[in-house]
């Protein structure tokens, strides 16, 4: 690219002034570089650069043409410095033309009107030699339209040399706002032009007159003398000597001068040689600077001049002109194969192309160079959407064998197991291969549109009708560049196909587009990453206004990726969910939950939120949960991730003690009640898991479940009532078994401690002595109880009533079977039986039921009722004697012991 100058300025021309087709020298600053730099001169407005000649920077010569302004600028305009400026003005004289048929008195050439514009001749007619204005004074055009003057004079003309010549529609045209004055100088112009044309022939015999007598008078003494001589009578005549005379005078001349005249015809020759040598030097200079601009990569410069010999040598019939045209016309063939192969070229940029492609235009280049280019750009997107494959599959074959090395190896590295760059083969692949069809695609759409409106082309192929015939080729081909823009996206959906969803594709398809099969399997927030990336690959596609229908294949596989996704997800969040028990630290807080549950929520809540750009719906897209088959599909998956949690709650509590590592089980309590202690290094009792489970599954019911119905509603998921049903459904039953199997290790126990703690000591109903007071075995039952309290109380304060209900229905169950198997009571025995059974009742009374309230009524309904008001007051003394001297024991059967403890 050349160094921009300064612009040309012009300080002066000699001659100043001059008639059309003056010799001039114009001299300046920053006239050019070079001929080939120097690209316009204008005198007076006419076109001079035909004629001009550079002969430096501040010089220039040239010839002034008939130009249409009397005096005007020079201005001269360069590659290098653009259009420049003048100081100086040249004024274009115009002498009277004497016309062909006008009588003169001396010799006048004859004009040879020769146009060097176009180097022909053209005729002019006489009528066009006489003056443009007959009156002599200023024109000056009105504003009447033309139609209007044709309207008021119908069949007439303003020309003045037209046989229905109007001088009042030629007034009104070009005098319509002239002065009175004016027109009457005018007029008497005109009366002195036709006076002057009447007496031309008699002044012109006037002025010849005396020219006339003076040969009729030489001629007359010259006969005279003759005829007084008489030798013109006899042979031999003066006549005839004086010719003798005059052709030996001519032969001796031409002797004389026959070598001058040779080597003055010799010289001619070679003078007008060097002229046509200088004048056309620009064609015989061309062959060699078409091959110095090609080197230097100058096209613009080099189909300039190839257009400006064209126009003037294309047509010559002159050998020697032809023949270098032809030289001409063989460069400028190979310059069209060089710019060829250049825009065929690949990799390509579209500033390139276009460019190439209009040089070739401006160059009458054979074929569709355009539509080449669309072709081979085609080609070369799908080769390096298979390069993208190509190349993953190898790196992919390289990783594998590394890892099978390092697998064999004795020194292994777990690290070393991960893919290039930082995710998965697949992953990548994706990113890739979109990256070629976001690069290249875009271009090669703008390249086709540019084809179809015909901006490739120049202000030259416009003129010579490229431009509409693109626009013809490119309906014709508009079907065939559809396909090829399919073929690419076609191409791009099964490469990915293979890639995401290799189900999707039958097995021909398969094995053209699939072998993925050795790479490590696809997870839920890969396959979202890869959703992400094919999206913005949509989206630049679509920013392109490539119609829909191309792109449908793209939506349809996006809609097959984001079920996959969903469905992926929530298989491989199951397969977390399962690992969730190893990850049980037995550890509870005051309200007796460990962090399973919330690992669980949050659990699901990460994968709900990682679900976010799958089940997201961009525009054109379908809501996949707004698909019958889907819902029901994700709602089954979700219910199965319900159950597995709730399979890992059972499975914890079925381990054994063997089972567990060491744990930590804390009691998180600020009440200083006697059964509020912290255990360290301690493993929970099956007993004790029992309680935990129990405690998670009444969280899970009250609080997770409700959370996780509301966040399933917040991401749009429908079908909830069914999962927290089924889910409560599951999680009650194992909480009912659970608590069965709790209950029964702890009320059995109680309750086989009854029987024999009553009969023992052979101790009978019919004969027994006086009750003193509360017998041991019941003591030793509370305690049971109380120990049970204590336990649950210590993981879950919620579940004591529950707990303590359930042994107590079993107890007093017991003692009203136990009751009604004694046939007869004693009096002190029924006494007996009356106030272990009021003092049991009172004891627990805030944990009774009806259940138990039943069985107590059905104990005291064998004994015979108190009469006695002795009796009475003795079962009165001895029952609060009983809870005097249980007092502390029995204090954590009050309400207030079983109120949750705020922090």
């Amino acid at each position: 690219m050349s160094r921009v100058r300064q612009p040309p300025l012009v300080t002066g021309i000699s001659p100043n002034e001059g008639a059309p087709w003056t010799k001039v020298t114009i001299r300046g600053e920053n006239l050019g570089t070079g001929p080939a730099d120097l690209i316009g001169l204008s005198i007076c407005g006419h076109n001079c650069l035909l004629t001009a000649e550079w002969m430096s920077a501040s010089k220039i010569v040239c010839r002034v043409g008939p130009a249409k302004d009397n005096k005007g600028q020079i201005i001269v305009c360069t590659k290098s410095g653009g259009p420049g400026t003048s100081t100086v003005s040249f004024k274009v004289l115009k002498p009277e033309r004497i016309g062909i048929l006008d009588q003169s008195a001396v010799w006048v050439d004859e004009m040879n009107y020769y146009d060097m514009r176009t180097d022909r001749n053209k005729g002019i007619s006489p009528l066009s030699l006489r003056p443009a204005n007959p009156l002599g004074i200023d024109i000056d055009k009105g504003k009447v339209p033309h139609k209007d003057l044709e309207g008021m004079f119908p069949g007439m003309s303003g020309d003045f040399t037209s046989e229905n010549f109007s001088a009042t529609w030629y007034l009104i045209e070009n005098h319509s706002s002239t002065s009175f004055e004016h027109l009457r100088t005018a007029a008497g112009h005109l009366k002195k032009q036709a006076t002057q044309k009447n007496e031309g022939s008699l002044a012109y015999v006037k002025g010849g007159l005396s020219t006339f007598f003076e040969a009729q008078d030489a001629l007359s003494a010259i006969h005279q003398k003759l005829e007084s001589d008489g030798t013109e009578k006899v042979e031999g005549s003066m006549t005839q000597s004086l010719e003798n005379i005059l052709n030996r005078a001519s032969d001796t001349a031409d002797a004389l001068f026959q070598e001058v005249l040779g080597r003055k015809d010799r010289a001619d020759s070679t003078r007008n040689a060097l002229n046509v040598l200088q004048r056309f030097k620009f064609l015989f200079n061309l062959p060699l600077n078409i091959e110095r601009n090609i080197h230097k990569g100058e096209y613009d410069v080099v189909i300039n001049d190839y257009e400006k010999a064209k126009s003037l040598f294309g047509n010559t019939e002159v050998p020697v002109f032809k023949k270098v045209y032809e030289e001409v016309e063989t460069r400028i063939g190979a310059l069209r194969s060089l710019l060829l192969g250049k825009l065929l070229e690949t990799p390509s940029t579209l500033h390139d192309q276009k460019r190439y492609i209009r040089y070739l235009s401006d160059l009458h280049a054979s074929g569709d160079p355009a539509w080449q280019c669309i072709s081979a750009q085609h080609q070369w997107i799908l080769q390096l959407m298979q390069n993208a494959r190509d190349q993953q599959e190898g790196e992919a074959r390289t990783v594998v064998s590394r890892l099978n090395f390092r697998r064999g190896s004795s020194f292994q590295n777990p690290k070393d197991d991960s893919w290039p760059g930082g995710g998965p083969q697949q992953l990548q692949f994706v990113e890739r291969l979109t990256d070629v069809v976001i690069s290249q695609l875009p271009n090669f759409w703008k390249l086709w549109i540019s084809y179809v409106n015909g901006s490739l082309f120049s202000e030259t192929g416009e003129k010579s009708g490229q431009v509409e015939k693109s626009k013809k080729n490119a309906r014709q081909r508009q079907s065939d560049f559809k396909r090829m823009i399919e073929e690419v996206v076609q191409r791009l959906v099964l490469l990915l196909r293979g890639c995401l969803l290799p189900t999707s594709l039958p097995e021909i398809q398969l094995r053209l587009y699939g072998g993925w099969d050795n790479t490590p399997p696809f997870s839920g927030a890969h396959l979202t990453q890869a959703i992400h990336t094919i999206r913005l690959c949509h989206e630049a596609l679509s920013a392109l206004e490539i119609p829909n229908d191309l792109l449908q294949v793209i939506q349809d596989m996006l809609l097959e990726l984001r079920v996959h996704c969903l469905l992926t997800t929530l298989q491989h969040t199951t397969e977390g969910v399962k690992r969730l028990a190893d990850k049980e630290d037995w550890i509870v807080d005051n309200e007796g939950i460990t962090s399973v549950p919330a690992q669980f929520e949050q659990c699901v809540v990460q994968m709900l939120q990682s679900l976010k750009e799958p089940l997201e719906c961009k525009p054109n897209e379908i809501n996949i949960l707004q698909l019958e088959a889907i819902q029901d599909q994700a709602s089954e998956l979700f219910v199965r991730i319900m159950k597995v949690f709730i399979g890992c709650l059972e499975e914890l509590s079925m381990k054994t003690e063997g089972d567990l590592e060491t744990s930590h089980i804390s009691s998180d309590l600020g009440s200083p009640d006697l059964f509020c202690n912290t255990y360290e290094d301690f493993k929970p009792t099956p007993e004790q898991r029992l309680l935990i489970i129990l405690s998670n599954c009444h969280y899970l019911e009250k609080h997770t479940f409700l959370n996780l119905a509301h966040h399933l509603e917040t991401h749009g998921f429908t079908g909830t009532e069914h999962i927290l049903s089924v889910s409560i459904e599951a999680v009650r039953k194992l909480d009912a078994g659970v608590f069965e199997s709790y209950i029964e290790l702890k009320a059995d126990p109680i309750v086989g401690s009854l029987e024999p703690g009553i009969y023992a000591g052979y101790f009978d109903w019919k004969d027994c002595l006086p009750p003193t007071g509360v017998r041991s075995f019941l003591k030793e039952a509370l305690v049971n109880i109380i120990t049970v309290h204590a336990e649950v109380f210590s993981i879950s304060k919620e579940l004591v009533p529950r707990v303590c209900s359930r042994i107590i229905e079993a107890v007093a169950e017991e003692m009203s079977r136990l009751m009604q198997c004694v046939s007869s009571f004693s009096k002190n025995g029924a006494l007996q039986a009356r106030l272990e059974i009021s003092a049991l009742s009172d004891a627990i009374s805030v944990y009774l039921t009806s259940e138990s309230r039943g069985s107590f009524k059905q104990a005291l309904e064998p004994l015979p009722q108190l009469h006695s008001g002795a009796d009475k007051k003795l079962l009165e003394e001895l029952l609060n004697k009983f809870k005097s001297s249980m007092h502390l024991q029995l204090s954590c059967f009050t309400p207030a012991s079983s109120h949750p403890v705020k922090r």
